[in-house]
């Protein structure tokens, strides 16, 4: 026969362990970072350095899962509609911000549904030029457009890709007309400037400065406030008179919105250590970017104002997707 002190004391043992689960230190169990890109980019090598990294601080698996479509909404609304428990996170780039602009009832908030973790790496986008023109700088090349508004082609790996909105915001701040001429991928752009078929474009940095260094493409300006540490003879847009021109690509993660506190506490601090080890910083540089260190406040600022800015742009040169 069960007196009320024993049942009791029963009660609380039956329970015990259930109380213990939701109480157990974050993480727990498995850990997946989306990544809405194929394999083998940035966003995918700096993803699983990072994964590595928290395996060994926290002894729990962490895996990464490739979700690429949509120009990155697939895999962005998976983690956007995930429990806000800090075992989803998603891989952000740039087109995080410029996506609200180009597709039509997008299923997120790039703001609201998501909670800003930690920006870690960057690289900026170069303007270049074929090398048989007669532009040598930024103002040779103003002055170009100028003289024969439209008459300069731009190349882009497509319509609405960072390509064509870096030429759009740039040509929205100088105050000049640029003829956009779109390809189908990034490889197909790059050869249009090398052969002549087009005078020039906005190319990231990882891909313009080999061709920049063999002397396919004539190197004008980067588009940043501060210059690159692989070109560091080419003047920036900001020094150049132009400081609103800022285009790029930075690579953090999110987790989904209403993350708990602690948990973006312990997230942040974990991948910021990681991201700050030596080995972590080399394998950033080796793949073309430089290392951020952008906290959750910091990195939030940034994705409003560039979300706010991408649709200026976006409305001014009246782009659409295709």
């Amino acid at each position: 026969m069960f007196t009320p002190n024993r049942r009791a004391l029963l009660g609380t043992l039956a329970l015990a362990p259930f109380g213990a689960r939701a109480q157990a230190p974050f993480p727990n169990r498995q850990v997946r970072i989306v990544v809405p890109y194929a394999p083998g980019g940035p966003s995918d090598i700096i993803s699983r350095v990072l994964a590595e990294g928290l395996f060994r601080r926290w002894g729990q698996s962490v895996v990464v899962e490739n979700r690429p479509g949509a120009g990155s909404a697939i895999g962005t609304e998976i983690v956007a509609r995930a429990a806000p428990d800090g075992y989803s996170v998603l891989l952000a780039a740039t087109a995080h911000v410029m996506n609200p602009a180009l597709i039509t009832r997008l299923p997120f908030d790039p703001v609201r549904d998501f909670t800003p973790i930690i920006n870690a790496a960057f690289h900026p986008m170069v303007l270049v030029v074929n090398p048989a023109l007669p532009i040598h700088s930024l103002a040779d090349f103003i002055a170009a457009a100028r003289a024969r508004p439209g008459g300069l082609t731009m190349s882009s790996a497509g319509v609405g890709n960072a390509s064509h909105l870096a030429t759009a915001l740039f040509a929205l701040e100088a105050g000049i007309e640029l003829t956009h001429v779109p390809f189908n991928g990034a490889a197909p752009a790059q050869a249009s400037v090398v052969s002549g078929q087009v005078n020039g474009g906005f190319l990231n940095s990882t891909v313009a400065t080999p061709m920049i260094r063999s002397g396919q493409m004539r190197g004008i300006t980067v588009a940043h406030a501060q210059r690159w540490r692989e070109l560091p003879e080419l003047p920036t847009t900001t020094e150049l008179g132009y400081p609103g021109v800022q285009a790029g690509s930075w690579y953090g993660w999110l987790g989904p919105a209403n993350l708990p506190p602690a948990i973006l506490t312990t997230l942040h601090a974990s991948m910021r250590a990681v991201l700050q080890e030596p080995a972590t910083q080399q394998k950033i540089l080796a793949a073309g970017l430089d290392p951020m260190d952008e906290g959750p406040d910091a990195f939030a600022t940034r994705i409003a104002a560039e979300t706010q800015n991408w649709a200026r742009v976006v409305r001014a040169a009246g782009i659409r997707q295709e």
